[in-house]
């Protein structure tokens, strides 16, 4: 087992006996508590080894720390789609992480660890006892792998009916099986404590009712202290704070609320689809310990990559490129072999092939369906081309992602953090 990175506020957490996320977490409140807002914490989803590539770049340039937010369809035992599996994603972000010379710390993360939300489970009907196994499979890949965070979300349950609510009860007990079954194995094997995230913004009518959410909070703190883990307590809880796939607006009401309860139980509020939202500004000023973002830097991705094809096309009229990378070309063929554009399909467009859909949703398609695709041998090979026949073609594309992910930085209020939470870890008790 490795892990991410070797900086010295890994270390002073190891000799606390803190995981990694909960130090630096406990650090930012410390460190910032004087001035009333602490800063967010950014999870990044690591859909493309660009998108590593230029996290290490942002994280270095706003001297911040860098989290990881993997989900199971990304990285896994079977490749996910980026083709790595635990122990290769940890091997490439320590080697990139030297080679763009960021010392900070690095939390590597797994986002949504639950039965079928892995898309394999979901499209083959795995049973309920499958899926399960299967996901402890990949929660043991990710501890020997040396991750910091497992988030644990068994909110989804594919044997009820499509309109009928998870029972809370039930979203508990398997939240505690899995964390059960986690610390049982880090513990056998003498592993580093890691952190835990709980929750999700997806549980119908969930989370986001007070009760429900008091309730969940209060099960879970009662069944880790039955389980004899009662020193087990996830760092992060998922609110459901406004944003979601379809929405871009952060609601300060909401999360404040969220906030002050999960600040009673000794947690921090996570918000997921954070993609574009419109007011980032507004979440350290709510109090929210951390927001994933992914899905946005595939798009800055697509746009850079567009971007250099045409200049290339430039290029090849003027003679100066032979043959050009038909990398567009690539990626919409790609995106629509693979199938992955059907899960956003709209109730009107049941039915219709892909050259039926408008152009403009054909567009916003293979913008967003690009995630899945960029291992695939042919997109690999386009980009090689490109980057060949355009000069600085691989830098203007890392600049571009890690142009967003600053505007993230920067509104999260995590610039220049490093040499605080460096100063308060080491006065953490």
């Amino acid at each position: 087992m490795i892990r991410a990175d070797d900086s010295s506020v890994r270390r002073q957490a190891q000799r606390l006996g803190l995981p990694l996320s909960d130090a630096v977490l406990r650090a930012l409140r410390q460190g910032f508590a004087e001035e009333g807002v602490v800063p967010t914490i950014l999870a990044i989803c690591p859909n493309s080894e660009a998108v590593v590539k230029a996290s290490m770049l942002a994280a270095r340039q706003a001297e911040a720390p860098l989290f990881f937010a993997a989900t199971l369809n990304q990285v896994d035992l079977d490749g996910g789609y980026t083709g790595w599996t635990q122990q290769q994603f940890v091997s490439l972000v320590r080697d990139e992480a030297q080679t763009a010379s960021y010392e900070g710390p690095i939390v590597v993360g797994l986002d949504h660890g639950g039965p079928w939300l892995k898309d394999v489970q979901a499209r083959e009907g795995w049973p309920l006892e499958r899926a399960m196994e299967g996901v402890k499979d990949s929660l043991a890949a990710c501890l020997d792998a040396g991750y910091d965070l497992l988030h644990i979300d068994p909110t989804v349950d594919r044997t009820l009916p499509k309109d009928r609510p998870m029972p809370i009860a039930l979203v508990i007990e398997r939240t505690l099986e899995l964390i059960e079954f986690s610390e049982r194995r880090r513990r056998g094997t003498g592993m580093p404590r890691v952190s835990y995230e709980v929750g999700t913004e997806e549980v119908h009518g969930g989370l986001a009712d007070l009760s429900i959410f008091r309730r969940f909070l209060d099960g879970l703190k009662e069944g880790l202290r039955a389980r004899e883990l009662a020193d087990v307590w996830p760092c992060f809880v998922v609110g459901k704070v406004g944003t979601d796939l379809h929405t871009a607006e952060f609601d300060p009401e909401v999360a404040r609320e969220l906030v002050a309860v999960a600040a009673e139980y000794g947690s921090a509020i996570k918000g997921h689809y954070s993609d574009s939202v419109s007011n980032p500004e507004a979440y350290p000023e709510a109090g929210m310990g951390g927001a994933n973002v992914g899905p946005e830097f595939t798009e800055a991705e697509y746009e850079a990559l567009q971007q250099l094809s045409r200049g290339e096309k430039e290029l090849a009229g003027a003679g100066e490129v032979s043959e050009t990378s038909g990398m567009m070309e690539a990626l919409r063929d790609a995106v629509v072999q693979s199938g992955r554009w059907e899960k956003w399909r709209q109730p009107e467009e049941e039915g219709k092939g892909f050259e039926e859909l408008s152009p403009e949703r054909q567009g916003w398609l293979v913008r967003t369906g690009c995630r899945y695709i960029w291992a695939e041998p042919k997109v690999a090979a386009a980009r090689k081309q490109l980057y060949a026949n355009v000069d600085g073609g691989e830098e203007r594309v890392l600049r571009k992602i890690a142009d967003v992910m600053s505007k993230y930085y920067r509104a999260f209020r995590l610039e220049g953090t490093l040499r605080r939470i460096e100063e308060a870890v080491g006065k953490l008790q």
